[in-house]
């Protein structure tokens, strides 16, 4: 009988470390979100998805790259003096929400109007959107290399709770415990 003891008593401590090396590897409650598009619809269904998972998961994480950036200029602020090349990116990009397009049917600025319209009867705005995520706690980083890229200032962005600039490296160690990982 002590045989089969020593013997489940073995198994046990191995199950238990087994279990123990599963609950540290386990991806926590959050949602990781990489934001690459910068067009109106794009952002739109990315801010309804974070506030709509930050009402289910413990943390969201959003993780703006490339175009989507400029959706977080506020046009109320300047960066001062740019770089010619910061300078040109800085006229092309749009300085914020107000002045997305639609990845589809903008038909010459109608198509993005009409959908504001609709929106306004149903739907927050994005702007509201954005402050609804803020006051959720939906974490927001920018990246700093495509900002750099684009000739983009922490200075030039909005206000914004816990707005932070950082790496791709930074956001691949919050995506990496995540449960769920999103890319638009």
């Amino acid at each position: 009988m002590s045989e089969e003891l020593t013997a489940l008593t073995s198994r046990v401590e191995a199950l238990e470390a087994e279990l123990g090396t599963l609950r540290a590897n386990a991806p926590e409650d959050k949602l990781s979100m990489v934001v690459m598009s910068g067009d109106l619809d794009h952002l739109l269904a990315a801010f309804i998805i974070a506030t709509g998972a930050a009402a289910m998961f413990e943390k969201v994480t959003m993780f703006f790259t490339f175009w989507a950036t400029a959706a977080l200029r506020d046009p109320k602020k300047s960066a001062g003096s740019k770089d010619i090349m910061g300078s040109m990116f800085g006229m092309m990009l749009p300085k914020g929400t107000s002045d997305l397009k639609l990845s589809q049917m903008h038909m010459a600025g109608m198509g993005t109007a009409m959908l504001k319209g609709l929106m306004k009867k149903n739907v927050m705005s994005l702007e509201q959107l954005i402050q609804t995520a803020g006051e959720s706690g939906v974490e927001i980083f920018v990246c700093e290399m495509s900002m750099n890229l684009m000739g983009m200032k922490r200075e030039e962005l909005i206000d914004y709770p816990g707005l932070k600039l950082a790496g791709v490296g930074t956001f691949l160690g919050q995506a990496g415990t995540s449960k769920s990982s999103l890319f638009i």
